[in-house]
């Protein structure tokens, strides 16, 4: 009898993939990073829009997704709001965006005070907090996924994966398809 260690991992979706690639290549830039927003597209669309860039997708599958990143992105105080603000084109399949949060556990939101940069800096210096970095991706057709690396745990092989880690993020960034 086999057990779950021994069965082979199921092959990823496309999506999944393209998220993957893309938390890995956003880790490699290290933490403290602003938030970062890419458009995904198919490899094979890529090629045919951008003649240029044929040589660099050669060899790879034309169905598979990559990601551009949308350099430039306004700083903002409000993800929430900029991604109401965004609209895609037709050609774009999909986005992704990577961010940070801290997390912290629930009794560190008592007693906080009322001004928010104060009630930010109380929670970036309370000693049981954690540093993340969300990566949510969508396609057009609605198809989502997060990935959530901890700084503490900072692991290629530590990272979740799951639909329901930031199902508000995942609504926003869907609402810019719509």
């Amino acid at each position: 009898m086999s057990s779950p260690e021994d069965q082979p991992n199921p092959p990823m979706s496309p999506l999944l993939s393209c998220a993957v690639d893309t938390e890995q290549h956003v880790a490699r830039a290290g933490w403290d990073q602003p938030p970062r927003l890419f458009a995904i597209a198919r490899n094979g669309d890529i090629a045919a829009r951008e003649p240029s860039l044929a040589p660099q997708l050669a060899g790879v599958d034309p169905d598979a997704f990559s990601t551009i990143e949308q350099e430039g992105m306004p700083p903002t105080s409000s993800i929430e709001e900029m991604l109401g603000r965004l609209a895609w084109p037709d050609e774009v399949d999909g986005a992704a965006l990577a961010i940070e949060r801290i997390v912290v556990p629930p009794e560190a939101e008592r007693d906080l005070p009322d001004d928010p940069e104060a009630a930010t800096q109380a929670l970036a210096a309370h000693p049981a907090r954690q540093d993340v970095r969300l990566l949510v991706a969508v396609l057009r057709d609605g198809e989502g996924v997060c990935l959530l690396r901890q700084r503490a745990y900072d692991s290629d092989d530590k990272v979740a994966i799951g639909e329901d880690i930031a199902p508000g993020l995942l609504e926003a960034l869907r609402a810019t398809f719509g």
